[in-house]
């Protein structure tokens, strides 16, 4: 039988997000905590760890910040359809020859 993996529990988050504790976290507790989280807030989250590995003037950033909030929209609208992962993953390999 194989190890099983057990979901955390959720972080204590005080109600403007700030954690409670001031206990280490591991990437995998971290990674698990922003399943739950609202698309937005993970898109937050990935923009902020981000925005030092990739600089750029305000003008980009606002450019990508309109696109970003247009695919959004689209999405929660029902305008467009995402493709699941598994298709993209797929489509990805036999482009590549993988």
């Amino acid at each position: 039988m194989g190890c099983q993996k057990r979901p955390f529990p959720p972080l204590n988050l005080k109600s403007d997000g700030r954690m409670l504790s001031t206990v280490p976290l591991t990437l995998e507790q971290i990674v698990e905590e922003t399943r739950h989280w609202p698309p937005e807030k993970v898109g937050e989250l990935v923009g902020r760890l981000t925005e030092d590995l990739h600089s750029t003037d305000p003008e980009t950033e606002a450019a990508w910040k309109t696109e970003i909030d247009r695919r959004v929209e689209e999405i929660q609208t029902g305008k467009v359809q995402g493709i699941p992962a598994e298709e993209v993953f797929e489509k990805a390999k036999r482009i590549l020859g993988g």
